[in-house]
């Protein structure tokens, strides 16, 4: 008789504690899923957002790096978490917040990874239209409309399907992507122009910030809330370091690569950097043969699938540890549907992709930062397994509203919001309000778009944590 685990068609399992006999498999497996997720060729397109901050074509390249290391290896730190407490992040995130007092972080987590599926969806479907047009077929509304079915589709089915298809799926898409995406800069490589990013300005020291900030909020800080959903399957004896490691690994490879291909692309010409800002997917084909069109259609759309799945899975946990309840795969096509409707708007409406993409990571990035940095020193202060059957009992060792982490959370996207400021769209013109105060020149200053927020969120969150939390741990892990 076979003893492989058995791959269920459905995933039952919601956001209650996994049960020891499903637990299995290995850290490197985790490469799988983080890799999959992020191997999407929207990797070159950050090239351009990155050098759109005026920076040198180095500068860009060690912002892009140690941006996308950085933000994976808090992912890293925990899907720790996930191996000691086998429930999802956002239910593990109770020991630091309380049992109820967790629900404003898990609602944030909802809005986040919902926002992150419906932009992957969209971009998707943008691309494929693109692609039909550069074929000269036609690219219009029910061009659009199929892909959006089909898109939708994949991902809510995965999404419904729960984790043993997604891990099933990663892998194949990790396969075909990763192959064709070698290919692809293979044949992009004639389009650089070394003469023209030689030429790129040095940036000054507020514009390498507001770059990597970007950057951190673009990979890792997306998905930091999703980060133990995946390694909480892991048996208990799995490595630590290992977890950490090929989390950060599988995360980071394909995002640092691609990034900098992207700045060189980017950097070679201006007229490829302006229309990225419309079409970020779309825009990578004009440096493209015609016989590779279609097969760049299929690592477009399959790498923007691969990172949509993960986020539905995980927005879907989110949801029912804010209070929602109804069975895990309802919540997941709940999320469906608030992401078909956002991707309708975004194609359909919207005047561009890249002002309210970046406007969404910076806005809803405070709050997430300011909830990782609480929840990442909470990991790192802990040295005992999470007492699982209370991580759902309020009267229990993690008590219902823990009003010191809600603070640092309220405390930091406060300071956060007043730190950073966006061109459009207008209604959060509001932001930016401690610029002036502060002495860094106001929304329109040196420092209006270096995006410090994120920065002061994440760090008041997680010294706050450390200085403050110490013994609270301790107590909870005694008791």
């Amino acid at each position: 008789m076979s003893t492989a685990p058995e791959v269920r068609a459905v995933e039952r399992q919601g956001i209650d504690v996994i049960a020891e006999s499903d637990r299995k498999g290995r850290p490197p497996g985790l490469f799988w899923p983080w890799f999959a997720a992020n191997i999407s060729v929207l990797g070159l397109s950050y090239g351009s957002f990155v050098i759109g901050f005026g920076i040198s074509f180095w500068q860009a390249t060690i912002v892009s790096v140690i941006g996308v290391a950085f933000s994976f290896l808090l992912c890293g730190i925990v899907a720790i978490a996930g191996k000691r407490g086998s429930a999802p992040t956002m239910v593990l995130s109770r020991a630091a917040f309380g049992v109820r007092g967790n629900r404003l972080p898990s609602f944030l987590s909802w809005i986040l990874t919902v926002g992150w599926e419906t932009s992957l969806a969209a971009l998707a479907v943008l691309a494929t239209s693109t692609v039909f047009r550069e074929l000269g077929w036609d690219d219009g509304v029910l061009t659009k409309l199929v892909a959006l079915v089909v898109v939708a589709a994949l991902v809510i089915g995965a999404g419904v399907a729960g984790f043993d298809v997604i891990m099933r799926l990663q892998t194949w898409i990790t396969v075909v992507t990763g192959a064709l995406t070698i290919v692809y800069v293979v044949l992009a490589a004639p389009s650089i122009d070394l003469g023209a990013i030689a030429a790129l300005p040095t940036g000054s020291a507020q514009n390498v910030v507001g770059a990597l900030v970007l950057v951190m909020t673009g990979f890792g800080l997306g998905w930091v809330n999703a980060a133990a959903d995946y390694s909480r399957y892991l048996p208990r004896s799995a490595s630590t370091g290992g977890v950490v490691w090929w989390t950060t690994f599988g995360g980071a490879l394909a995002p640092a690569i691609l990034v900098v291909v992207g700045v060189l692309l980017a950097g070679s010409s201006k007229d490829l950097s302006a229309a990225i800002a419309a079409d970020p997917i779309g825009a990578l084909t004009t440096v493209l043969p015609v016989w590779f069109l279609i097969p760049f259609a299929l690592v477009a759309i399959l790498g923007l699938v691969g990172g949509a799945v993960l986020d539905i899975y995980s927005s879907g946990l989110a949801l029912l540890s804010a209070g929602v309840r109804i069975p895990r795969p309802v919540a997941a096509g709940v999320d469906g549907v608030f992401m078909i409707a956002g991707a309708v708007y975004v194609v359909f409406f919207a005047k561009d992709f890249l002002a309210p993409f970046q406007a969404f990571l910076i806005t809803l990035g405070v709050p997430i930062a300011a909830w990782a940095g609480v929840f990442v020193a909470d990991v790192v202060l802990r040295r005992a397994e999470y007492a699982e059957a209370e991580l759902d009992d309020r009267r229990g060792r993690y008590g219902d509203v823990r009003w010191g982490a809600i603070a640092l959370v309220v405390v930091g996207t406060g300071l956060g919001w007043g730190l950073v400021t966006l061109s459009s769209p207008s209604w959060l013109s509001w932001q930016g309000y401690l610029l002036g105060p502060l002495g860094l020149g106001g929304r329109d200053g040196a420092w209006a778009y270096a995006n410090l927020g994120v920065l002061v969120a994440l760090v008041v969150g997680f010294l706050g944590t450390l200085l403050a939390a110490r013994g609270a741990v301790r107590r909870q892990e005694r008791a």
